[in-house]
């Protein structure tokens, strides 16, 4: 029997070739756009979960209070981690710190720079990265050893065994290679190319000694790893209690408690909102809902031609009922047909994925792909073929199976305005939700061409940045009056991050006007000369500049027009603040207008600008505009390795560092257009095969109306009206949808727009065009026919 049944079906496809064509087309195009973006929820769901034991690990967080507001940062102080061993049981291993940098290795002649951790002696045993060579019991006991992943080992020693042999780090130090990790996926929150042990740097950096008693200093993270038949819930309470026991006079500031965030947690929880954990999860949730849209848009065109053409197989429904069909046996034989075509076209959708599958990684910088080999896949794709065939062919089957058989053979039946509402409904449903895609992607171009046209505060034109490393910090003199004297640049200056970010951060302890209980932390730039503010092109308002003169600006600082905000004060000019760790008060020399150091979305953090040559990490410089860039690079490349000879010149252009903080938010406006663009592709489809229905059905009243002298446009408007009503209505209902959700995702951003109601007009009218584009073909080609033909056999 249901050898028949698939026979029957295969045969009715073949039958209605136009209709199965568009069908099938369009459940292809929803199927591939909810299984690519299946994949994509898959792979950000399995960050990290690669790791053996990875349910254990956590990392341990700060939060604060301060004013109402709750904050939760990853920084904590270095003692924390021998806190945690002697004061919590249950905590299996402790880690600490998770300090990440870029380091010169060398291997005779062979020079790279890689970014990699240092990082305590449990660290390989919390995160179970698999080994190549070596293991987690010994590759990080020797101060001198290093852990190199399998590229980087490839790079430094080509072919060769990389194990027990020594790399030259930062040009100073020989370490032994006592691991070879496997690269890390990139599925993997932490990414790294080596691991150096934390006794290194105890070694080696003589500041490091005097912070591991400082619970002040926020600087390092710190993972941990419960023992396995521990929860965090049994933890928890030790835990809180530990910034209270050892940093009281803190505590009453600001209420520190000691948190844990579970290592499954990081990727799609990395933002905390007010001490609530957020982030990316959002994004995921947004686009598996889009999904899911796309999917019932496709599975809403089978419904809307299966209803709309069922006069065309009533009379299959009649004869079959006439000769004791039952009503369940029908059923059952439309559904075999919705799910073989959900069949076909899941195949379709599997090459669609397959072809599209790289440029899609590409565009999102993941690495995913079909999991053929897994059985638990096929398992979700059977049932996801299944419950898509019942979802498109429910309604056809049982509206279908419903009808009156002798209505049906007298040839008296005819769709009733029941169905023809329902179908109404459903194609409001399909434009509503690509109508809404539409102002989406709108909305969000706007945001991100919104902030794209901020005043960023500087002038990122010709401006590049370079790390100091090596030799640079003692010659940095030398070095700059040899760029300036070369004309290849016009300023040069150096400070403790580049102009794009900033790096460090300072806690106020005292300030006119403080509140009791009272705390803040200023974003904190250390610039080390006169020339700092003219190189970046930033705007002192008030005050005066530093004076480049040693020991003459020590205890003076600037600070940007947020911060004098921040502070309250009315006039800030020669006011004098304490800050964390410094026992002089400090004076206020300046005001600095602000700028668009961290993100381009959010308001100009508080920042304070402190005169410190020994805290600058990076050179930056800004190229003389009369030379070519090409010269200059070349030219300042000799002038860097005159300098500092054990490295290799590296640099990075302002502009672009600027233009990657608007990544992450193109990259959705990208996959909203798409999406956006693929459910209006969909409905389009479906509003083409209703309208071909249509002027099918209504081919004998045209050809009387043409007769009785009914033009062209008068034909095209009577099959047009309809649609154009429907989509009009979508329009009605898309709109405040659109706007609640979009209203509240630009919340978000402290730069942003306003919502224009234009923008609605504009998608309700593009919609509207789109309808009459894809309905005119079949309208005007009905208005044109002939009408002796349509007549004759009357």
């Amino acid at each position: 029997m249901f050898k028949n049944y698939v026979k029957t079906a295969w045969r009715g496809l073949l039958k209605n070739k136009a209709y199965s064509a568009i069908n099938i087309l369009g459940l292809a195009t929803g199927m591939a756009v909810s299984l690519m973006i299946g994949l994509w929820v898959y792979y950000q769901f399995s960050y990290d979960r690669f790791l053996p034991g990875y349910q254990e690990a956590y990392s341990v967080k700060l939060r604060t209070s301060n004013n109402g507001i709750i904050n939760v940062d990853a920084g904590t102080p270095l003692p924390l981690a021998e806190a945690i061993k002697q004061n919590v049981p249950g905590i299996k291993y402790v880690s600490q710190p998770n300090w990440i940098a870029t380091h010169l290795f060398s291997n005779g002649k062979k020079k790279i720079f890689q970014n990699g951790a240092i990082e305590g002696i449990d660290f390989l045993k919390i995160f179970q990265y698999p080994f190549l060579e070596g293991n987690s019991n010994t590759a990080l006991q020797d101060p001198y050893s290093i852990v190199l992943s399998q590229s980087t080992a490839k790079a430094l020693f080509g072919n060769e065994d990389a194990m027990n042999k020594t790399v030259r780090f930062d040009n100073s130090q020989n370490l032994k290679v006592t691991g070879i990790l496997k690269d890390l996926p990139s599925n993997s929150t932490l990414q790294f190319n080596y691991i150096v042990p934390f006794s290194y740097a105890l070694q080696n950096y003589s500041w490091l000694s005097k912070d591991m008693d400082n619970w002040r200093d926020n600087s390092f993270e710190t993972f941990v790893a419960l023992e396995p038949n521990v929860s965090y819930d049994q933890v928890e309470p030790v835990l809180r209690e530990l910034e209270k026991k050892y940093n009281p006079e803190d505590y009453k500031v600001n209420k520190a408690e000691v948190i844990m965030q579970p290592l499954k947690d990081w990727h799609l929880y990395s933002d905390y909102k007010n001490g609530v954990a957020a982030g990316f999860i959002d994004y995921v949730k947004m686009f598996a809902i889009i999904g899911l849209l796309v999917l019932i848009i496709a599975c809403i065109n089978f419904m809307n031609l299966s209803t709309a053409r069922s006069e065309k197989r009533a009379r299959e429904v009649g004869i079959r009922k006439s000769v004791g069909s039952l009503r369940s046996s029908l059923i059952y034989q439309f559904l075999i047909e919705a799910i073989l075509t959900a069949l076909i076209a899941f195949l379709l959708a599997l090459l669609f994925v397959e072809l599209l599958l790289p440029a899609f990684n590409s565009l999102t910088q993941s690495d995913i792909i079909i999991p053929y080999h897994n059985v638990f896949f096929w398992v979700i794709i059977t049932g996801y073929v299944f419950i898509t065939g019942l979802l498109e062919g429910s309604r056809p089957a049982f509206y279908l199976s419903s009808l009156n058989p002798v209505k049906v053979l007298k040839g008296t039946f005819k769709a009733g305005k029941a169905s023809s509402l329902s179908r109404k409904i459903l194609v409001i449903l399909q434009f509503s939700c690509s109508i809404a895609l539409m102002i989406s992607t709108i909305i969000i171009y706007q945001q991100i061409e919104y902030a794209k046209k901020r005043p960023a505060g500087y002038n990122e034109n010709l401006l590049v940045n370079t790390d100091i490393s090596g030799s640079l910090q003692q010659n940095y003199e030398a070095l700059k009056n040899d760029m300036l004297q070369s004309g290849m640049v016009t300023t040069v200056t150096k400070s403790s991050s580049p102009v794009t970010d900033i790096w460090g951060n300072q806690r106020i302890d005292n300030w006119e006007g403080k509140l009791p209980g009272e705390s803040l932390n200023l974003s904190t730039v250390a610039v080390s000369d006169a020339d700092y503010f003219k190189t970046m092109g930033m705007q002192i308002i008030s005050g005066r500049n530093f004076r480049g003169l040693p020991g003459a600006d020590s205890l003076s600082v600037l600070l940007n027009e947020a911060a004098v905000k921040r502070m309250r004060y009315k006039q800030s000019l020669n006011q004098t603040i304490t800050w964390h760790d410094v026992p002089q008060r400090v004076k206020v020399v300046g005001i600095v207008k602000d700028a668009v150091m961290t993100s381009p979305f959010s308001d100009a953090q508080p920042t304070i600008f402190a005169y410190n040559p020994e805290w600058a990490n990076v050179i930056t410089y800004r190229l003389a505009p009369t030379v070519n860039t090409h010269t200059a690079i070349a030219r300042l490349s000799e002038i860097f390795n005159k300098y500092n000879p054990a490295y290799p010149y590296e640099y990075h252009f302002t502009d672009e560092s600027y233009a990657a903080k608007f990544d992450f938010e193109m990259l959705i406006g990208r996959l909203a257009g798409i999406f956006a663009a693929l459910a209006i592709f969909i409905s389009c489809l479906g509003l083409f095969g209703l309208a071909a229905y249509m002027a099918e059905q209504r081919t004998k009243e045209i050809g009387i109306r043409k007769v009785l002298g009914a033009s062209v446009p008068h034909v095209w408007i009577l099959l047009s009206k309809e649609f154009i009503v429907l989509v009009v209505i979508s329009c009605i209902i898309a709109s405040p949808a659109a706007y609640y959700y979009l209203y509240a995702w630009l919340q978000q951003y402290d730069y942003r727009i306003t919502i224009n109601p234009l923008v609605f007009i504009l998608a309700g009218v593009a919609a509207i065009l789109i309808t009459i584009i894809t309905i005119s073909f079949q309208a005007i080609k009905a208005a044109m026919a002939n009408p002796v033909k349509s007549l004759r056999t009357e």
